[in-house]
């Protein structure tokens, strides 16, 4: 079986106007940077694995399409895209379809523009499938029933070379508190992996924790990417949230029995914090956006 090379994206959070991410961050210079830093490379796939926009408008979904298309063109890859929690699921499938805008995709049947965005292709043996883990007007994140029973028919024929599903909020725990209380719901990961156990899927390719994460449970490789626009400060008090400015991504080669992961980071400015919040603001931030205690 040949080699599937992934490049592994996240957390782009392009806007419409092009303004900076809190007012420090070009996104579009990061993603160039991030997309330089391995462009001698070849690929089969570029995944931007959620929150592609901060502001959720068309503009910015065009935006990064017009930068990432021609790259991955240029070195024989699709691109796919996943819903993160700051992704707006209109504007996302005006622009991106069900995820998956450069194959034959099979979205999750329905006509109502605000349901999730999820979608299935299968392009030289293998099968990618884009489930949508956001909320609308919350961090945090679900998989609906609907979404969890398209998964399950999916994946009950078996792809030739496998299965990679993508999934912005990752079924594995969080390093800080508030990424917790933004994190996918613990039933719903539970089930996601239960779902996927003894299938053909061989990882999945998650975000929103702007950090490299690697992660099996129950054999099945969970892959979080490091974030594009900055990058979560991971070992410091759980009860504060900081990011530095940096950029990063992953390269994911999927072969017959292995799954290889070798993340990059790179920091721009190594005295600058992109944002620090202290624990009185992180608590005010769960309690607008994280999941409801009731």
């Amino acid at each position: 079986m040949s080699a599937f090379r992934i490049l592994h994206l996240s957390d782009t959070h392009f806007s419409g106007d092009g303004g900076r991410h809190y007012g420090v961050v070009d996104t579009a210079e990061h993603l160039r940077r991030a997309l330089a830093h391995v462009g001698h490379l070849l690929f089969d796939l570029v995944v931007v694995s959620g929150d592609v926009s901060e502001d959720g408008t068309v503009e910015s979904y065009r935006r990064i399409r017009e930068q990432i298309t021609p790259w991955a063109q240029a070195r024989g890859a699709r691109v796919v895209y996943a819903m993160g929690n700051h992704d707006d699921r209109e504007s996302f499938r005006t622009v991106l379809g069900g995820g998956q805008p450069d194959a034959g995709e099979q979205e999750l049947p329905g006509i109502d523009l605000d349901r999730p965005v999820a979608s299935v292709t299968r392009t030289d043996g293998w099968r990618v499938i884009v489930l949508d883990s956001s909320v609308p007007g919350a961090g945090y994140g679900d998989l609906e029933l609907e979404q969890r029973q398209f998964l399950r028919e999916a994946l009950e024929t078996p792809s030739e070379r496998g299965t990679v599903v993508v999934v912005h909020h990752p079924p594995v725990p969080a390093q800080t508190d508030l990424l917790q209380a933004l994190a996918l719901d613990e039933q719903d990961a539970s089930e996601l992996v239960e779902i996927v156990r003894g299938t053909d899927v061989r990882v999945i390719l998650s975000g929103h924790y702007h950090l490299p994460v690697m992660e099996f449970i129950s054999g099945v490789p969970v892959s979080v990417a490091p974030g594009v626009t900055n990058i979560s400060c991971a070992f410091g008090n759980p009860a504060e949230e900081a990011a530095i400015d940096g950029f990063g991504g992953s390269v994911v080669t999927v072969d017959d029995g292995r799954v290889r992961v070798v993340p990059f980071i790179e920091r721009l400015t190594p005295d600058d914090i992109v944002f620090h919040f202290d624990a009185d603001v992180v608590t005010d931030i769960i309690r607008d956006a994280g999941r409801s205690e009731d």
